[in-house]
């Protein structure tokens, strides 16, 4: 018995540090993308909470040394499609594609919540504009750009991630970086850059 308390304890340290080491680096990270997904606060505060519970209740499938964020922010993405699930009450089974036009309803008056986008988390790496111009992509390519480009996810892992195949990760992400520069022209001509492809 004292035997079995002191494994016990001793597996409990050890996920501690597995909690330390591997997984709260990345929350931070984690509430981005939760926030990014559900435009409040508390929802994304909510989300992390959950992820990070979910984490240490399945810590055992965890392979130590692997992909700590990846692993994380699948069962965040899981967690949101779930919690989807409740407040639609729909079926059991739920297609990620139905949960991006979900979202993406009432765009137009969602607009001024996206332009607000967690100002203080992006404005070191990128102007207001270029903020403004990802928030108005639809979630789907909003997602794969801020997983890309700002978290630096893999194709492979945003596949992973968000159950979509590599080829769809890329053609989005090509669509979306399109979207972007198409937003984003007018802006860089009025700070003096020139498309010189066409010369």
């Amino acid at each position: 018995m004292l035997l079995m308390a002191k494994n016990n304890k001793e597996k409990s340290l050890h996920y501690d540090m597995i909690f330390e080491v591997e997984f709260y680096p990345h929350a931070d990270a984690l509430y981005n993308f939760a926030y990014n997904l559900t435009h409040n606060e508390e929802d994304a505060s909510d989300l992390v909470q959950e992820t990070y519970m979910k984490a240490y209740r399945f810590i055992d499938k965890y392979l130590e040394g692997t992909n700590a964020k990846a692993w994380l922010f699948k069962i965040l993405k899981n967690g949101f499609i779930n919690q989807y699930r409740k407040k639609s009450k729909r079926p059991k089974k739920v297609d990620y594609e139905e949960i991006i036009n979900y979202h993406n309803e009432d765009d137009e008056s969602k607009l001024s919540s996206y332009i607000d986008m967690r100002e203080e988390i992006y404005q070191k790496m990128m102007g207001d504009e270029v903020t403004i111009a990802i928030n108005m992509l639809p979630v789907d390519f909003r997602a794969v750009i801020l997983l890309c480009d700002i978290e630096g996810f893999t194709y492979e892992e945003i596949s992973k991630i968000i159950d979509i195949p590599i080829g769809t990760v890329r053609s989005r992400l090509h669509r979306s970086r399109n979207m972007l520069k198409e937003k984003l022209t007018t802006y860089a001509k009025s700070l003096g850059f020139e498309d010189k492809r066409s010369q």
